[in-house]
């Protein structure tokens, strides 16, 4: 029997005490998609590309690895790319988050990106990190994983048949990093004008000046 899905953002609210802070580079799903690769079949009607061998594609802060990566696009111009890695290898996902020094790096046998949903789909032996600059923060792997970039929410798909050798089970396995704590209150500022004055007691009465000795 299939096991449910698992919403690790839930998990991540839980373990963390508050949400994600930011979303992903909204502006990556309207820039222009560029390709390497060793070789391409084009098909200019069905609006299809084929890249095979060592493919590497990127679209703004957006980067994807395969042996072969297989793009359409529709008429308004979105595009579907899946990639698929070498046998015994996988295929590669890494893109920005918006507003903070954040990364969300994946890898899976099979990655379908589909820029109109701005859905991306880690397809057995999936595995989502996420770095805060070079450090690892989160990581978590499972035999399907999806990531909406439009709420960073992902959902993680056991599957027992999926296992791999470091995991046969093919049980969920997630690694969350607290997020940090809100910042102290800052120390009491003195009132503006520098200090208070100082009160020191009178030993003459009235308002006139003190009399003068005699």
């Amino acid at each position: 029997m299939k096991r449910p899905f698992l919403s690790l953002l839930l998990v991540a609210a839980v373990a963390a005490g508050t949400a994600l802070p930011a979303t992903a580079e909204r502006a990556d799903r309207d820039k222009p998609m560029h390709a390497e690769a060793d070789s391409l079949r084009y098909d200019d009607l069905k609006q299809t590309s084929v890249f095979t061998g060592n493919v590497v594609i990127t679209k703004g802060t957006t980067v994807i690895r395969g042996a072969q990566v297989n793009v359409s696009q529709d008429p308004e111009g979105y595009q579907l790319a899946v990639a698929t890695a070498a046998p015994g290898k996988l295929a590669y996902y890494r893109k920005k988050r918006d507003g903070v020094d954040e990364y969300i790096e994946g890898e899976g046998e099979r990655i379908e990106y589909d820029s109109r949903a701005d859905l991306v789909k880690f397809i057995k032996r999936g595995v989502v990190r996420r770095y805060k600059g070079a450090v690892l923060s989160d990581e978590t792997s499972g035999a399907l994983i999806v990531y909406d970039n439009n709420t960073d929410v992902f959902t993680v798909d056991a599957g027992d048949k999926n296992g791999s050798a470091a995991n046969p089970g093919g049980r969920v396995r997630a690694m969350l990093s607290p997020r940090a704590a809100a910042p102290a209150a800052s120390a009491a500022v003195p009132p503006p004008g520098g200090p208070r004055p100082v009160l020191r007691p009178s030993t003459t009465l009235g308002t006139g000046a003190a009399p003068k000795a005699p």
